[in-house]
């Protein structure tokens, strides 16, 4: 994990997540999407894609449709999900002409699980979801974000342009012939939108404050490691504790993630992991199992007499039995 210093221009640090179990819908059934947002300015791109589609074919399509927009991103925040951390990477260093030295684990926020239940809301839009990409861009573009107290337009262009609604008709994939008046349903759209983002950040913010604990830890303190994310563990997942290991912390990095020694099977993975996803080691169960008691050890009472020397007999007798056996 690298810490990422604030850069004032857009598009230098991006957000990048997926939305799937998405309906099929449209002229090509696309069942999911992706989504990205610059930190800088927070404005949203959606891009529609299929499940089952390369790490290739969408490194191609981050390549047509955004590098172009764009421009090259200086770093791109995602989580462990392993439609990162699989082939998409190597193909998008391939394309861009880098290479990754870190992975950055900076949980992003989380509004993209807000735009992904609106994409799957069904209240507004009565035909497919992918007519509501440009509708929601716009709607997501005008919204008041609480990291910076303004707007992506006012951050990218010091004021809110005022667009035609009915020019917008040309950018939709499909425009539902039924829907008497775009303006109403881009109008629902948005006050939606903002009405399920504030709902959001209420929600997020009331678990942050209840779970929410400020870890006491400091380095060379040993700590174990949940598995549940990681992929290739040897054994049954079923039968196997989750949090695996004695690990000792080499480096601390603010207040949220750790960077881990690891060993054996877990070498292969990326050092630095959030505070979540560990725990003290404790090497005994005495708060557990506190009646317990280990018997005290007995030592037997040395024989007196001749010294006794330790042969050893039993190989040979197996030997011999072995031979006798052959020879019958």
């Amino acid at each position: 994990m690298i810490q990422i210093k604030e850069i004032r221009s857009p598009w230098k640090i991006a957000y990048m997540d997926w939305i799937i179990a998405l309906p099929q819908e449209g002229e090509r059934s696309f069942n999911a999407c992706l989504v990205l947002v610059d930190r800088y300015r927070e404005t949203p791109m959606f891009l529609p894609f299929h499940k089952g589609d390369t790490a290739m074919s969408t490194a191609i399509v981050i390549w047509n449709r955004v590098i172009s927009h764009t421009g090259l991103f200086q770093n791109i925040i995602s989580d462990r999900d392993p439609r990162f951390t699989s082939a998409l990477w190597r193909e998008l260093h391939k394309l861009f002409e880098t290479r990754n030295n870190n992975t950055d684990l900076r949980i992003h926020d989380k509004k993209i699980l807000c735009l992904g239940l609106k994409l799957k809301d069904s209240d507004v839009f009565t035909h497919d979801w992918c007519t509501l990409i440009p509708a929601l861009e716009l709607a997501y573009k005008k919204s008041i974000h609480s990291s910076t107290g303004k707007t992506p337009e006012i951050l990218g262009k010091d004021c809110n342009t005022r667009i035609p609604y009915v020019t917008l008709k040309k950018d939709l994939v499909d425009i539902n012939p039924k829907e008497s008046s775009f303006k109403i349903s881009l109008t629902k759209a948005r006050h939606c939108t903002n009405r399920c983002m504030q709902d959001y950040f209420k929600y997020a913010k009331e678990i942050w404050d209840k779970s929410h604990k400020s870890p006491v830890f400091k380095v060379v303190d040993l700590f174990s490691l949940s598995t549940l994310n990681f992929d290739k563990i040897k054994g049954p997942k079923k039968l196997k504790n989750f949090f695996a290991g004695t690990f000792m912390i080499r480096a601390l990095y603010f207040h949220n993630s750790v960077k881990l020694e690891l060993r054996c099977e877990l070498m292969s993975k990326h050092p630095s992991s959030p505070v979540s996803l560990i725990e003290p080691y404790s090497s005994s169960d005495k708060e557990l199992f506190s009646l317990r008691n280990k018997p005290p050890l007995e030592i037997p009472p040395l024989e007196e007499g001749e010294e006794k020397k330790t042969v050893k007999v039993l190989e040979e007798e197996g030997k011999e039995t072995k031979k006798k056996g052959n020879t019958l």
